[in-house]
């Protein structure tokens, strides 16, 4: 079987038909090939010599076809011209010069093939990109090359606020742009600093290890960076630490102790300055002092407050001092800083040592004596006494006390209506005068006397006492119409309201009773009600007022029936003011002819004939009368109806009529 399969093997093979198609097929399988271009390697800073061949261009058109290669792009017909070029015949491509690959990583070619019998293309253009192999031509640089940053000398050891970034710009798929940082030299020495690398960063951070002391105000670090590649670059970077004062001097008193003085019964005075010193930098809160007093203030007469423009303690004294209690008082008061004190010695955060506790001083503050003044056993005092009464009662006797023992004489401080005396020894207040409760010194029925009492201390001490006297009501004062005279609108309504007052309180006051005749009315104001028109004018009407005790008084009152404008204001007849025309002017001159007839006419009756004399009577407009009717807030009317109308009108006449 294997031989038939050969047999048939060979004589398919030998088969004109057969040869034919194999050959067609590997005509095809070559044309798909068409161009054919062997590796280019670029390195980057080649030193040559140029040119320098980089590959060699075949295109299988060449059987066909007498070929002319050409070349274009970056490197020939772009930036940067000059890199590239091609032997047309050969198709073999050289470099001209160094390539920097920091410039320009890789290049874009193209390559055309041309008949040289028709100068057509004759395959498709061949594009491909070049890469230029990196070298290590770079150092890695600081982003900044000198760092200058200021740290607190209080500052806990641990991470520094200092972060170093470097850049390489070689390949970074290479060893050429990783790098390593490390410190080449501190000045000075301590606290040992180093760097590590932030986590899931390529930044390093600066670490310190014990303390800082501002008597070093500066702290400088070169660093360096170091690439990996073959062979490394590097380069460095200082950095500047620039110490800022902290709190590491305790403020200190400038005496061990300190002696004041303060008057006796003084209060909100200062008595002491206390003065310290601190090293560290002025007006900074490491150097701001604070004041406290922990002992022997423990019923708060004193307080401490810092001076902000001295730094000094001011002790002022807020409460008197009894002499008599107290001569001498013994203060602790201590002193720290604003800023809480950082103790940095043997090169570590407090040196071993406990944190050491605010610095504090003794204070002895002597109280002088001073002469006490007298001591009113109520300052308030409260009396009840009746009005009018007779002179010669002793309303008050003081109760006074002075610690010393001196003597002690008394006076009036104040008695503005000069209704009492006192007694120079004793202090009893006794009246000279009545006491009036409606009296303009009296203020609710309180009659305010002030007394003082006067040591024999020297300089003499005063206190002073207040007495209230509350003066009793009696009924010493008549009702009294608030307005003798008022207007009734005739135009308007027939009704005007009287009102009446009391100076006495309760129950000798209102409501009062109104009265023309009998029945009276209890209110504190009557309406007095017209049952006839009334002509305009003036009318007096005799009106009795009196209190709750049946108290009063008659008045005339005075009423004017009037025409109103605006509220309860009589009209004035306007003045006038016109010219006269012709019409007017003759009008005028016949009225007073007219009256010059008439004047004749009655003196030629009064020569020829007996005079008669025709009275002329006017007679009233009817019975002209005012009523009272009780009203308070809008109250119902009362009418009286009396049996006769008693009026005066505005001539003096008075009329009587029936009601």
């Amino acid at each position: 079987m294997p031989n038939l399969c050969n047999f048939y093997g060979s004589c398919l093979l030998q088969h004109p038909f057969l040869k034919s198609f194999l050959v067609y097929k590997e005509l095809l399988r070559r044309a798909k090939r068409r161009w054919v271009l062997s590796t280019i390697e670029l390195t980057e800073e080649d030193k040559g010599p140029f040119p320098k061949m980089a590959t060699k261009l075949f295109n299988d058109k060449e059987i066909d076809y007498r070929l002319k290669y050409f070349i274009s792009g970056q490197g020939v017909s772009k930036d940067p011209k000059g890199v590239f070029s091609i032997d047309d015949e050969t198709g073999m491509v050289y470099v001209h010069k160094p390539i920097d690959r920091e410039k320009n990583p890789t290049f874009h070619i193209e390559f055309d093939v041309v008949d040289r019998a028709t100068n057509t293309i004759v395959d498709k253009t061949l594009a491909f990109d070049v890469a230029v192999q990196d070298i290590n031509d770079n150092p890695p640089k600081f982003d900044k090359p000198v760092i200058d940053v200021n740290v607190k000398e209080t500052t806990k050891e641990g991470d520094l606020p200092i972060s170093l970034s470097a850049t390489d710009i070689d390949d970074p798929a290479t060893q050429n742009s990783k790098y390593t940082m490390k410190i080449l030299s501190q000045e000075p020495a301590l606290p040992k600093i180093d760097i590590k690398l932030v986590e899931n960063t390529n930044l390093r951070q600066l670490t310190f290890k014990g303390c800082f002391n501002s008597d070093v105000s500066c702290h400088t670090l070169l660093v360096e960076v170091k690439d990996m590649g073959s062979p490394s670059l590097s380069s460095t970077a200082t950095v500047n630490i620039n110490i800022v004062d902290g709190n590491n001097h305790a403020p200190v008193f400038t005496s061990k102790e300190y002696k004041a003085e303060v008057m006796e019964l003084a209060v909100n005075q200062e008595i002491l300055r206390l003065k310290v010193e601190d090293k560290d930098l002025p007006n900074t809160p490491a150097s701001r002092a604070k004041f406290k007093i922990v002992e022997g203030n423990d019923d708060g007469h004193y307080k401490i407050e810092t001076d902000p423009k001295t730094n000094e303690g001011v002790l002022t004294v807020l409460k008197a001092k009894n002499y008599e209690k107290t001569t001498v008082e013994n203060l602790r008061i201590e002193v720290e800083n604003e800023e809480p004190l950082f103790v940095c010695a043997s090169g570590t955060p407090g040196g071993g040592k406990e944190v050491q506790a605010p610095q504090s001083v003794s204070v002895f503050v002597s109280v002088l004596d001073v002469n006490d003044p007298p001591q009113f056993k109520k300052k308030i005092n409260n009396v009840h006494q009746m009005e009018e009464s007779e002179p010669g009662i002793v309303l008050f006797t003081p109760e006074v006390t002075d610690e010393e023992g001196d003597s002690i004489r008394y006076e009036l401080a104040q008695d503005p209506a000069n209704w009492v005396k006192i007694n120079e020894k004793t202090g009893a207040i006794t009246t000279v005068h009545k006491m009036d409760r409606e009296s303009p010194y009296v203020n609710n029925s309180i009659y305010t006397i002030l007394i003082r009492a006067i040591d024999s201390g020297k300089p003499p001490g005063t206190s002073t006492g207040t007495v209230y006297v509350h003066l009793g009501d009696i009924n010493d004062n008549l009702p009294v119409l608030v307005d003798p005279s008022v207007v009734l609108c005739g135009n308007k309504e027939n009704s005007v309201v009287v009102k009446a007052n009391d100076a006495d309180a309760h129950p000798f006051s209102k409501p009062f009773s109104f009265s023309l005749q009998d029945p009276e009315l209890q209110r504190e104001s009557a309406t007095l009600h017209s049952l006839n028109t009334l002509a305009y004018g003036n009318y007096t009407v005799p009106l009795a007022v009196k209190d709750q005790q049946g108290k009063g008084e008659k008045y005339d009152l005075n009423v004017v029936v009037c025409d109103c404008g605006e509220g309860s204001v009589c009209r004035r007849l306007a003045s006038r003011s016109s010219m006269l025309g012709l019409g007017g002017l003759l009008a005028l001159i016949a009225a007073f002819l007219m009256l010059l007839l008439l004047l004749l006419f009655c003196l030629f009756c009064e020569c020829g004939e007996e005079k008669n004399r025709i009275p002329i009577t006017l007679y009233d407009e009817g019975c002209q009368t005012l009523i009272k009717y009780n009203e308070e807030g809008g109250g119902s009317v009362y009418k009286v109806r009396p049996t006769l109308c008693s009026l005066t009108n505005a001539t003096g006449e008075k009329k009587n009529h029936l009601g």
